[in-house]
């Protein structure tokens, strides 16, 4: 279910970051729809605010619930029945790798993320295991450990973002206080923002050498903010968002910056 909220701040960036900040949700999260670009007027008389609309989706109720029953409880339950010798060390042995990867202190957000994992991963026919780390204000760093992963990041990371959009509804649902969860595997998404990046700057050095703008492939919002970020100082160049999910592109242009970043 599609929902918005409208947001003000002195630039673009500025109303989509508060925003942001409200919703307890990243960049790639959302679509974001410039409706006033700022204005600064002449000498501050006649300035106005930059006013943006954030579109992102809501959690279903169902699809949460249904996640939640699924943590490792039943195998602790599984384990003590084998009370003889050999049987009881090698049962031991797997459930002796969760603790090791539990989550953060006494921190009841982390249960909830390692609980919801771990239900689904086992659900996903996965043996990885999430490890979990506070990272800046409101954000859970979540690496996937595990052998052959490559199920999990799927073509172009889309299976992993799928994890980490339905972790973050999952853990915010019924929340007051949204928390920003990032899940990655193998270190994919190091190596895609080098890859996107490296990409970028190679487009921007064409568009400036040809003077030509150049359209990039259909990308997800996520990869999209890691263009506009790269190109952000790219002299001569600005970028800007068009067409509709899922088929939305980015656009790298030359000496034009009346968009910037959406």
């Amino acid at each position: 279910m599609l929902k918005y909220i409208e947001s003000t701040g002195r630039s673009e960036e500025a109303a989509i970051e508060a925003a942001l900040q409200k919703l307890g949700m990243d960049r790639d999260d959302v679509s974001v729809e410039v409706l006033e670009r700022a204005k600064t007027g002449f000498l501050g008389i006649g300035a106005s605010p930059a006013k943006v609309k954030v579109t992102y989706e809501a959690p279903d109720e169902e699809p949460a619930e249904e996640e939640k029953p699924a943590p490792a409880a039943p195998e602790v339950k599984t384990a003590p029945p084998a009370a003889s010798g050999a049987p009881a060390v090698e049962e031991k042995a797997p459930a002796a790798d969760k603790p090791a990867s539990a989550p953060v202190g006494d921190d009841e957000r982390a249960r909830r993320i390692h609980a919801f994992l771990t239900g689904l991963l086992a659900h996903m026919g996965s043996d990885a295991v999430p490890s979990i780390a506070l990272g800046e204000e409101n954000t859970y760093e979540v690496e996937l450990l595990g052998e052959h992963l490559g199920s999990l990041i799927g073509r172009r990371g889309e299976t992993l973002d799928a994890i980490q959009q339905l972790t973050n509804y999952a853990v915010n649902h019924g929340q007051s206080h949204r928390v920003r969860v990032h899940v990655d595997a193998e270190g994919y998404r190091a190596k895609r923002e080098e890859s996107l990046t490296r990409l970028a700057r190679k487009v921007a050095g064409k568009v400036v050498k040809y003077r030509r703008n150049v359209t990039l492939e259909p990308m997800n919002a996520y990869e999209r903010h890691v263009i506009h970020t790269a190109l952000q100082d790219y002299p001569d160049v600005t970028t800007y968002s068009t067409g509709t999910e899922p088929n939305r592109r980015t656009v790298v242009a030359y000496s034009r910056g009346e968009h910037r970043g959406q």
